[in-house]
């Protein structure tokens, strides 16, 4: 397939970026990632420095480039997959970041937000943008970000540019020349509106965020400009982009309304193809953008989960009692159940379906008898559960998906998966491709510069690696998910 070209995708994540280049069969033909630094000033405040997301994406695609050419491939365009509402403002001129980004995952708006629940403004957001009044949101980040480095004046004569990652690393990588992000991150934002397909003046107004610094809003497979030359020797098509969970479900080819899959990453978010309709959740989801093809959107229901990996991290980093995430797969075996143990991992408030920003981190049922083992078990146990609140909520929602499709890093993890199909009462499929996220990234450039024809010619490279059923009782399966609701009750009183 090395005639019709490779893709470069882009995979700028949470912890790390990554880069993967893939042929037409979905191959993987070269991959870097690299961690980078993460910063908290505060408690809840989450932030990365604007230059390490570009120091790390741009080694890592050159090291892809290289590799991959270097045997006899030629890349033939650039797609993008990025942490989603994470916020950065930039001065134009300079294209330098003016303060460190705003992650997703940062709480210090929650004020805000709440600020605007009691002025009665959730309805109209929510109707318009699909999302709730939460923190988690880039909208109310950006005017902290003005406010905070007294940019204001700046920002309302056009002066900074805002963006999400995606927007960002398109304006470095094309030297300026370009400043877009596509439908899905714009969805993000608390500042589009989904019905129109635009950004809305009165959300622009409630969140003080200057209609002079946003970015044109493309479709997820379309033209965002070429590389600049110095780059990579040559400029390069970048023809695809989208919110890293939207690339998730592309590149698990949840093309069907009720196609559903599970990223399982620094947090864990639960999308569910909804089709040409906007379905409003009566129970505390996020209606999104799920792609915009050929300017026709599709939408989706979507439950976040701030921790999922996260946990497995804190275990590693923070309590030091395991060495690699992989250890916990082991720990988890090795005890006959979980010793009542449970880990509430509330460390940034939590996400769907509690949306409650000042939640914090828990730790119930320790005795003298609890140990590494049993922690570790209760951070991948606590992945289960949360997933089986988002789940409960979409069956609400009137959807009854038929199995779940699973990716992100914590899904080489077989313990868990088998655990997580038996408390959903559900079959997980895992991937033969892993990647799913850059994957996604690689089927809209390819889309865009031929590579594929259609998104029926993406879905049939889809493979099954492996399929879990569930082997959990309701006998086996209630006690469990009491412990769970109990803790949960308890953590939010």
């Amino acid at each position: 397939m090395a005639d019709k070209g490779l893709v470069l995708a882009i995979d700028q994540g949470t912890t790390s970026s990554r880069a993967i280049v893939f042929d037409a069969e979905a191959n993987i033909v070269a991959v870097a990632q690299e961690e980078f630094p993460q910063h908290y000033p505060k408690p809840g405040w989450v932030e990365h420095d604007p230059e390490d997301i570009w120091r790390t994406t741009l080694a890592t695609a050159k090291a892809v480039f290289d590799e991959a050419e270097a045997g006899g491939g030629r890349i033939a365009a650039i797609g993008i997959a990025n942490q989603r509402e994470t916020t950065v403002i930039w001065d134009r001129k300079s294209g330098k970041p003016i303060a460190n980004a705003i992650v997703w995952q940062d709480r210090r708006t929650a004020d805000v937000c709440q600020a605007l629940r009691a002025d009665g403004l959730e309805a109209d957001v929510a109707r318009k943008t699909g999302l709730v009044l939460d923190p988690y949101f880039s909208a109310a980040k950006a005017a902290w970000l003005i406010d905070a480095t007294d940019a204001r004046a700046k920002a309302e004569r056009g002066a900074l540019a805002f963006g999400t990652v995606d927007s960002f690393l398109m304006w470095r990588l094309t030297g300026g020349r370009v400043h877009a992000t596509d439908a899905t991150n714009a969805s993000r934002t608390s500042l589009y509106n989904i019905e129109t397909g635009e950004w809305d003046r009165d959300l622009l107004s409630v969140f003080r965020v200057p209609a002079a610094i946003l970015p044109e809003v493309r479709d997820s497979a379309a033209d965002y400009g070429e590389t600049d030359r110095a780059l990579f020797g040559r400029p390069i098509p970048i023809r695809g982009a989208a919110g890293d969970q939207q690339a998730a479900a592309i590149g698990q080819a949840c093309f069907a309304p009720g196609a559903i899959k599970s990223t399982y990453g620094t947090g864990c978010f639960v999308l569910v193809h909804t089709g040409e309709k906007i379905v409003r959740s009566r129970n505390k989801l996020l209606t999104t953008i799920a792609w915009r093809l050929d300017g026709k959107t599709r939408y989706a229901l979507e439950g976040s989960i701030f921790i999922a990996g996260a946990a497995v991290q804190w275990l590693r980093d923070g309590l030091k009692i395991i060495k690699t995430a992989g250890d916990t797969e082991a720990l988890a075996r090795s005890l006959k159940d979980n010793g009542g143990v449970y880990l509430v991992p509330a460390f940034v408030g939590l996400g769907a379906p509690h949306w409650a920003p000042d939640a914090r981190g828990a730790i119930y049922g320790l005795t003298r008898a609890a140990g590494p083992a049993e922690l570790a078990r209760a951070a991948l146990e606590a992945v289960a559960y949360q997933t089986a609140d988002l789940l409960s909520a979409i069956e609400k929602d009137g959807v009854k998906p038929a199995a779940l499709r699973v990716d992100g890093g914590m899904v080489n993890n077989d313990w868990l998966m088998q655990f997580l199909a038996g408390i959903l009462g559900l079959a997980v499929e895992r991937p033969k491709v892993m990647e799913t996220t850059a994957l996604g990234a690689a089927f809209l450039a390819g889309l865009k510069v031929g590579i594929y024809s259609s998104i029926d010619d993406v879905a049939r490279i889809w493979s099954r690696d492996r399929r879990f059923e569930p082997n959990m009782t309701p006998a086996d399966r209630a006690p469990l998910l009491a412990g769970w609701k109990e803790a949960i009750e308890r953590t939010l009183a």
